[in-house]
Order: C-alpha cells, then structure tokens, then sequence
C-alpha cells in the first residue's frame, strides 16, 4: 500500500486531507484559464472548485466562459458520483486535434450541488495547460479523477495506482 502520510502544509498552503467529506463547493477569486491547440478554450473569474478528502481541487466553469461551439457531449456515457450525481462527458476538438471525454458535468446534479448545473470541468491532463491565476497546474494521477495540482495544497493526492481505496 503507498504512504498515506499527510505532508506537512505551510501558512499559504492547504492540506488535501482537511478538504471535508462530503465535497464542499466554494467560488473560485483567480482566472482560470484552459489551453489546447493553441487556442484558449475557456477563461473565467467566475469559476467553482470542489474540495473533497484526499483529492485536489476540481474547478468547474461557466459554459458562457467556454468555447462550447468546439465541444461535444458524448452520447450515452455517463459516471456516478454518489454525492454530485451522474456526470455527463465532453470532447474537445480544436482544429485536427481531438481530446476525448476532455470534461465532464452534471446536468441534474443531487441536492446541495445544484450550483455545479452545466458547469463543465476539465482534465488537466487531457488539454495542454490550465491555469489557477497564472500559475500552471499539474493533473492529478490516474484516469478517473480530475484534480488540479498547485502549489498551495499538500497531499498525498488519491488518483495514482494503489490509491482507489483509499
């Protein structure tokens, strides 16, 4: 089993392992920004995060802040999340390139999540670069979830092989 040992978090950081379970959902104050093949996919200040035990952040953004005209739903695909609900999924296609189940959200979210409707959110590691102010963040580990890693937040991250149990 890998080491769930809390690291140690400075006065501007905060450790994923005081995030509340169930997920809390909190307005985000810096510019999030999404960038694949070249073009901007989407940019806000008016962005939602959702802090949850053991994970970092996933940020959620408006879809009158996205580039919805290069984005897909994809057909009869869904996940289930037992606090948010069933997420629906998103291809991005910029140009030539393609990036399949890039975001996801939820379209009927469960109660105390209804501010999450339509958001959309993406995987750091399925778009070139995101952005939490000017800062570009590092995905998290593994396929399922879709954290993003800054510098102002400690783990250890869930996410990586060894870590669904958790």
């Amino acid at each position: 089993m890998l080491n769930r040992k809390r690291l140690p978090a400075q006065p501007d950081q905060e450790s994923v392992w005081d995030y509340p379970r169930p997920p809390r959902v909190e307005p985000v104050t810096e510019r999030i920004r999404i960038i694949f093949n070249g073009a901007t996919i989407a940019e806000t200040i008016r962005a939602l995060r959702v802090l949850e035990t053991s994970h970092p952040p996933a940020y959620y953004l408006p879809p009158e802040d996205i580039r919805m005209d290069l984005l897909v739903r994809v057909p009869d695909y869904q996940t289930y999340c037992e606090f948010k609900g069933a997420a629906a999924y998103w291809t991005l296609r910029v140009g030539e390139r393609v990036s399949h189940d890039a975001a996801w959200s939820y379209p009927k979210p469960n109660s105390g999540y209804e501010r999450l409707k339509d958001y959309l959110a993406f995987y750091a590691g399925r778009v070139d670069e995101c952005y939490v102010g000017d800062e570009r963040v590092q995905a998290q580990a593994g396929d399922f979830y879709g954290g993003w890693i800054t510098s102002k937040i400690v783990g250890p991250f869930k996410g990586g092989p060894g870590t669904r149990g958790w």
